[in-house]
Formats: structure tokens, C-alpha cells, sequence
């Protein structure tokens, strides 16, 4: 099949390169010129792992191309995938801007019937709006559908996500839709991937509850850790328990400085945002929302209580980045935790893997990068994780105590345990809800 993906950020170029990979001819359409150079160059604007490998793939075999001309992809497209960006609003609702103006462009160009699919994050009732936008533009009477199809792509694990889902969602009204739109995922339904088959509301909204229930579970086992240590528990040891009943999983149950990046914040928010709009409430997901921002401030607090009087100490940040494997700092709890710190006076010090460059936008000249783990701890006067990094699984506990000035480990994922640090010679170690 001939396949237009207009917008190459994350989403817009998972899709478009995995696409390409199942055997299909991939436009995919971004307005920024240098973006779109660079993609011809091989040059990826995002990390993700495994992308630029399949996008190299895909351009070298000729089955993916890129492009500034939109009028292009849709000539030459008869499925056209909207995945544009669609950012909170400072009352929490999701910015429609850039997927209305695609709608609005693409009718303009189109002389024959197309599918045209929200792939983007959008609220409830956003393909009856896309589908009133087609209509005020078109160019003479031509037959389109509008369909919804979420993503449910994970930072880090993109593209096994989008090889291998748990589901895909296809929300349409027409036959011939859903036709089109299971030739797309041919190579998904040969293999028995479950496909749920829905009108468009209903699949707009799948993809909130999605994300707002875990969430949910992120932030109730937040609030248990918070509770043993308040008791004298073991949250890990509580995950556990709860997590071996099949009916709750052990997914999720992660204690940590909260959630960030560019799903749960956003689509949370929303969710809320939804929900008041129709005259109803979604108490629990508010709840949510409030408890994560404090989460991210219980953080802050359980540093100055571990060091005292922080004005004029230095700490070591290890992680950036709101989760491993992506170099996303959208909402990360670092970001409020660094700010944190910095207004109580502490000098900062940090690394990460692949969000330095991020993180150097955000902060700039405010606190120093490092090379690698051990130039962030030395002569700091405590070390502080905030992101789990595989590669900081393995660190040399016994060098970086020698290296720190007090021998503090402030370890806010929970990945080595209090006898570790101990057998290294650290006085003091403070987890999550341990």
C-alpha cells in the first residue's frame, strides 16, 4: 500500500518507518525543512532504540521517503496518517492546533477518496471535528473517512510496541475503512494480533483510559511507599504481594519519584479536561494527577532531610531522562527535583546516558555535566539516582564512596538495597518506601 505519515516527531516516524518495514511505500511529511534534510541524511531527530537502524532500512530500499510538499503525500497516498503533536493547554486539555490545520491542508490537496486516521493523542469527539474540517475544505464532493487509531508506543521500546502490540484499535463508521485499515496491519493480523473494532469515540477514549490507569497504579504504589516508610514496611516486598495476584500484575508497581514524560502527564490532565467538559468528574484520575506533582516534591524533602542545611552542598545526579532508554525530559522528575534543589541552594552535578543535550536546554549553565557517573560523584556530598539506567545497575559502589565526600546514596528508584551500600562502605542509603 501507498502510505502518507504527516509528522515525523516520535510517533510520526515510529510509524512510519515500521510501516515501511511491514512492506508498505512510506511518504512521510514534516513542514520543518532541516528536520527532513536531516532525515534524508540519515540523521534521526529523536533516540529511540533500533529506529535509526529501521529508517536507514527503509530509505535505502526505497520504501520510505521524505518530504516537505503535504500536497505530495496525499496525491500520492490513499491512507494518510495525522501524527502531529497535540500538547496540554494551560487548563489541561489537549491542543488540537496542528492536527486541525493538517486536516484542513490535506482537503485541500485531495481529489479522490482516502482514510484519513488520527494517529495522534486526541480527545474524544476529535474525528467528528477532523471530519467536519475535511468537509468545510474539500475541494468539490469527494468520499473520505475519518478513522481513530491511538498509538501505544512506550519510549525506549517503540519499535517492538508498534511489531509486536498487545492490541490494535481501529474506531471507524465504514466497512471500507476498516478494510483499508486492516491491510495496513496485514502482517499484524496474520499473526493473530487482537484487534479491537470500534467506533471512533470509543477508540479515543481506550487510549486515556490506557494511560490514566497506569498511571493509577505508578501513583497508588507511589502512595504505599510512602506509607512504609511512615510504618516500617517494605514496598518492594509489598509490589510483590499485591502483584502475583493475576487480577493486579506486577507491572507498574514500581515506587519512584513519580511519572513524567510525554503520555501520563499530558493524557491524565486531559482525561480530567474530558470529563469536565461533559458535566462529569474523574475524581480518581485528579487525585492521580495532584498526588504525582507531590510525589516529585516528596523527593525534593526527603533530600534535605537525608543532608540537613543544603545551601552551598554539592549533589550528584545520576539520570535525566523521565524514564531509561529515551532521552525524553518532558515532565521529568528530575526537572522538578534539580529546581528544587537549586532554589535551596545546593550546587548540582549530573549525567545521563543520551538526555544531556535535553537537559542542557532546560537548565544550561545552572548545573554541571559530567562524562560518566564517577566524574558526577566526586567531592559531592551525596549521590543521588533518579533515573535506573542499566548501566547504573553496575557501578562500582566502593569507587564512588571513595569518590563522594560524604559517603550518601539517595537511590529514588530502589535498584541496589541498603545491605549493598552498606557492604561499600556508605553510611547512610535511602530508598523509596524502604
Amino acid at each position: 500500500m501507498k502510505i502518507t505519515v504527516i509528522g515525523s516527531g516520535y510517533v510520526g516516524l515510529v510509524t512510519a518507518a515500521c510501516l515501511a518495514d511491514f512492506g508498505h511505500f512510506i511518504t512521510c511529511v514534516d513542514k520543518e525543512q532541516s528536520k527532513i534534510e536531516n532525515l534524508k541524511q540519515g540523521i534521526i531527530p529523536i533516540y529511540e532504540p533500533g529506529l535509526e537502524d529501521l529508517v536507514l532500512r527503509g530509505f535505502n530500499e526505497g520504501r520510505l521517503t521524505f518530504t516537505t510538499d503535504i500536497g505530495e503525500g496525499v496525491n500520492n497516498s490513499t491512507v494518510i496518517f495525522i501524527a502531529v503533536g497535540t500538547p496540554s493547554l494551560p487548563d489541561g486539555s489537549a491542543d488540537l492546533s496542528q492536527v486541525e490545520a493538517v486536516a484542513a491542508e490535506v482537503a485541500g490537496f485531495m481529489k479522490d477518496y482516502k482514510v484519513i486516521v488520527n494517529k495522534s493523542t486526541v480527545p474524544v469527539g476529535t474525528a467528528k471535528r477532523v471530519t467536519e474540517i475535511v468537509k468545510q475544505h474539500l475541494r468539490g464532493s469527494i468520499e473520505f473517512d475519518v478513522v481513530s487509531n491511538p498509538e501505544f508506543l512506550r519510549e525506549g521500546s517503540a519499535i517492538g510496541d508498534f511489531m509486536r502490540p498487545d492490541r490494535v484499535i481501529i474506531g471507524t463508521r465504514t466497512e471500507k475503512a476498516e478494510t483499508l485499515m486492516k491491510e495496513v496491519y496485514r502482517t499484524l493480523y496474520l499473526i493473530d494480533t487482537p484487534f479491537v473494532l470500534t467506533n471512533p469515540e470509543t477508540a479515543e477514549l481506550i487510549k486515556y483510559a490506557s494511560n490514566a490507569f497506569l498511571a493509577t497504579k505508578i501513583t497508588f504504589i507511589n502512595e504505599l511507599a510512602n506509607l512504609c516508610e511512615a510504618v516500617g514496611g517494605d514496598v518492594q516486598v509489598v509490589a510483590k504481594g499485591i502483584g502475583l495476584d493475576g487480577r493486579i500484575g506486577l507491572k507498574f508497581l514500581h515506587a519512584g519519584p513519580g511519572y513524567g514524560g510525554s503520555c501520563f502527564p499530558k493524557d491524565t490532565r486531559a482525561l480530567v479536561h474530558i470529563a469536565k467538559q461533559h458535566g462529569e468528574r474523574v475524581s480518581l484520575v485528579e487525585t492521580v494527577v495532584t498526588a504525582n506533582e507531590n510525589q516529585k516534591q516528596r523527593m525534593v524533602s526527603k533530600i534535605k532531610k537525608v543532608l540537613g542545611e543544603l545551601n552551598g552542598k554539592t549533589i550528584a545526579i545520576l539520570g535525566l531522562a523521565f524514564k531509561p532508554n529515551t532521552d525524553d525530559m518532558r515532565e521529568a522528575p528530575s526537572i522538578t527535583i534539580i529546581e528544587g534543589l537549586l532554589q535551596a541552594g545546593a550546587r548540582i552535578k549530573a549525567h545521563d546516558p543520551v538526555a544531556m543535550n535535553e537537559a542542557r536546554k532546560l537548565f544550561g549553565n545552572a548545573i554541571a555535566f559530567c562524562d560518566d557517573p564517577y566524574q558526577t560523584a566526586e567531592a559531592a556530598d551525596a549521590l543521588v539516582i533518579i533515573t535506573e539506567w542499566n548501566s547504573y545497575r553496575r557501578l562500582d559502589l566502593n569507587r564512588l564512596k571513595q569518590l563522594l565526600k560524604q559517603p550518601v546514596l539517595i537511590d529514588l528508584r530502589n535498584i541496589y538495597t541498603k545491605e549493598e551500600a552498606a557492604a561499600a562502605g556508605f553510611t547512610t542509603y535511602e530508598g523509596v518506601g524502604r
